[in-house]
Parts: C-alpha cells; sequence; structure tokens
C-alpha cells in the first residue's frame, strides 16, 4: 500500500517518527512536506496530498497541522476526498467504517505521538462498512 503523507510545521516533529514507523510495517509512503518546522501554509501541502489521492498516485493519505481543522478544510475542498479529522483511535476507526475517510487528518498540537500511531494504525486496519454508509457517501458527491 502507498501512502501519501503531509504536514505543516505544526506536524513535522511527529511526521519524521510516523514515516520511518510505516515504513517499517511495510507502507510505501510519498512524503509532500513540509521538510523543517519552519513556519508555512499547510494548503501549499494539502493540495498536493489530495490530488495524489484522487489521481491514484497514492492509496490513501495522512494529514497534520496544529489543530487538524485547516487541513481537513483544504484536503475536503477536492472532489473525491474525504478527510476525516480524528482525536481518538474510535474516531479514526469510524471516520474509516462509516465516512469511507480516504485521508487521516490529525491535530498534532492536541493528541501524543503515540496517540498518532494508535490513531493510524486502527485507521490502516479499519475496513468500510458498506450499507446505510455507503448510501450517505453517495450522497456527499452529488454537489
Amino acid at each position: 500500500m502507498k501512502i501519501g503523507i503531509c504536514n505543516d510545521h505544526a506536524g513535522f516533529a511527529y511526521k519524521i517518527k510516523l514515516v520511518p514507523w510505516l515504513q517499517k510495517k511495510g507502507y510505501e509512503v510519498i512524503d509532500f512536506g513540509t521538510d523543517s518546522e519552519a513556519s508555512v501554509d499547510y494548503p501549499d501541502f494539502a493540495h498536493p496530498l489530495a490530488d495524489a489521492v484522487v489521481s491514484g498516485k497514492v492509496d490513501c493519505g495522512i494529514a497534520m497541522c496544529g489543530t487538524g481543522n485547516g487541513m481537513a478544510i483544504t484536503l475536503n475542498h477536492h472532489k473525491g476526498v474525504r478527510a476525516g479529522l480524528a482525536w481518538t483511535s474510535e474516531i479514526a476507526r469510524l471516520v474509516k467504517a462509516h465516512n469511507k475517510a480516504n485521508i487521516l487528518v490529525m491535530p498534532a498540537r492536541f493528541v501524543s505521538y503515540s496517540m498518532v500511531q494508535h490513531m493510524t494504525s486502527m485507521w490502516l486496519q479499519t475496513s468500510f462498512e458498506g450499507g446505510r454508509h455507503q448510501r450517505r457517501i453517495e450522497k456527499i458527491e452529488q454537489f
């Protein structure tokens, strides 16, 4: 599986730990930046990740910024992206199981790195449940 990852300055410290952790688990990771803690604008990194998910260059994505909201808002402007913001493992599971999220967004300033690992594991291991949730997903993209 090929995973795209992006972050702003607030998510950098977690990303540099998460990428090798994912690679050790056998995932191929494409890093869309940023590559330091210097202040940057999150849309500059969210848009390329969203494009990669929509085009199929990557199978799914992970994004991190301070609150997660900026990334989620930007990512969800792309047709075909369902970016889900999670701050617990159960929410990470549900954004995949119920919302078919193809990008997991996490708030780096509000969760521990350990929680980032747990949420990422839960999200990657979870399958979309379909059923009534599929009907709802179809209604999202009708506009």
